[in-house]
């Protein structure tokens, strides 16, 4: 029997059109609880969430990305910031951001939600955190859009591990047994 999460994670990938189907409060809760147990530094835990529903909000922040479509579309958005506050590594902190937002895409799947992890909005993230009205001290890390997904294929594809990892060295082949 396969692994469940590393089904999981094999299976997950990006949704960027969704039903008109609400998301109940407690798939969001447990989306986002999945993401506060990400490993951070010192166990800072410097993530901080702003969850948006309010369709003028999120008219509002589509004005501040090529994707507006895809944020107008999603029923949940979760706006993903740093506290400085909370955070004494920027490096390692936002590694941890990183995991913290894998966890919600991992957790989502696992309930038959859809998500996409957006970046491009980050341009203009300080627009984005006024709109939401996030203290100076959070600065925005994504924004990940929520729903059920419009059914659809979404095959992807890998490069092969040889292209991505080397034993001991740089140039040496890559020897771990193969999937």
């Amino acid at each position: 029997m396969e692994n469940e999460v590393l089904k999981a994670i094999r299976e997950r990938r990006s949704v960027r059109q969704f039903l008109d189907r609400d998301v109940p409060d407690e798939l969001v809760r447990e989306v986002l609880t999945a993401g506060s147990w990400a490993p951070s530094g010192l166990n800072n835990q410097p993530w901080r969430f702003i969850v948006v529903r309010d369709e003028k909000t999120k008219a509002a922040m589509a004005e501040h990305t090529h994707y507006g479509h895809t944020l107008r579309g999603a029923p949940v958005l979760i706006c993903v910031f740093m506290d400085a506050e909370a955070s004494y590594d920027r490096t390692k902190d936002a590694m941890g951001i990183g995991a913290c937002n894998q966890n919600i895409l991992l957790a989502a799947h696992s309930l038959g939600l859809g998500t996409v992890w957006l970046g491009e909005i980050l341009k203009d993230k300080e627009d984005v955190r006024k709109i939401l009205g996030a203290p100076d001290t959070y600065e925005l890390m994504a924004v990940i859009c929520l729903g059920y997904p419009e059914p659809r294929d979404r095959g992807s594809e890998r490069k092969p591990l040889e292209e991505l990892a080397f034993s001991e060295r740089y140039g040496e082949g890559f020897s771990g047994p193969s999937r």
